[in-house]
């Protein structure tokens, strides 16, 4: 898998040399390459953004320097399997919410580029012109703004890389984490078992497997409900358990149509 990075500070993506992700790039897994927006400047300031038409605070980036990156980086890696077109991601408060099943989706791309943008953002043009080449797609880490698409990058990168097989030794690791199945991940405890007056739950100290993954499922449900009350409400519960139901009552929901609902919405009847 390739990912190519345009952005004005190319140092800023440094951690990707580090950790998994480094090691997948020495091992062959992924090739990265980071390349500086400036460089496909052509006036002796190296200008890479203007004020906005129609006035406003703060300044865009032009689109030139863009075009040039972007049509050199298509030009030098080889259409994917039947021609599919490389994907152009762009970080941006705008667009579609980054998941882990875009992530999935996304890990099954042989190539992404990225384009960091800066300042007020990338004159919109550049988004039009790109679609000629790249499957162009707007992407936002979440309900906030940060001041360069650097971070959004590194995290895209990491939780999309992470997924290529090879990159993750334990390949179980990732069935069984937050969001893997729709819900956050059970707590965890290692060794000592006791530690400052604190247990860990004897039923993990068992050695009964069933009992564990149990203790494991209805804690997935209750740490969801309690912090991501949105992800239960998505999630598709018709196939759940007798005793996943039962916790699901416990917690104030009921099951109707497949979906957890609280008691007390009109939809809910326990059945």
């Amino acid at each position: 898998m390739r990912f190519d990075v345009v952005s004005i500070f190319p140092e800023y993506l440094a951690p990707l040399e580090l950790s998994l992700i480094g090691k997948a790039r020495t091992d062959g897994l992924l090739e990265l390459a980071v390349h500086d927006l400036r460089a496909y400047t052509t006036d002796r300031h190296r200008t890479v953004d203007d004020t906005p038409y129609g006035g406003g605070a703060g300044m865009v980036m032009k689109p030139e320097p863009w075009a040039q990156a972007l049509t050199e980086i298509a030009a030098a890696t080889p259409a994917g399997p039947g021609g599919r077109r490389p994907t152009l991601i762009v970080p941006s408060p705008a667009g579609e919410v980054f998941t882990q099943k875009l992530a999935y989706e996304l890990a099954e791309e042989e190539h992404l580029v990225f384009a960091a943008g800066r300042y007020e953002g990338i004159d919109e043009r550049v988004l039009d012109w790109a679609a000629e080449q790249y499957t162009v797609r707007p992407i936002s880490l979440g309900d906030y703004v940060l001041n360069g698409g650097e971070v959004a990058v590194l995290a895209m990168v990491e939780a999309i890389a992470r997924l290529v097989p090879g990159v993750v030794g334990n390949p179980e690791s990732l069935i069984e984490e937050s969001h893997a199945d729709g819900l956050l991940e059970y707590p965890v405890y290692t060794k000592p078992s006791t530690w400052r007056d604190r247990a860990v739950p004897e039923v993990l100290l068992s050695g009964n497997h069933g009992k564990i993954a149990k203790f494991r499922k209805e804690h997935q449900l209750r740490r969801t409900a309690a912090r991501r009350p949105d992800l239960l409400e998505r999630l598709d519960v018709a196939n759940f358990s007798k005793t996943d139901r039962n916790v699901l009552w416990d917690l104030g929901y009921a099951v109707v149509d497949g979906r957890a609902v609280l008691r007390g919405d009109d939809r809910a009847e326990n059945d």
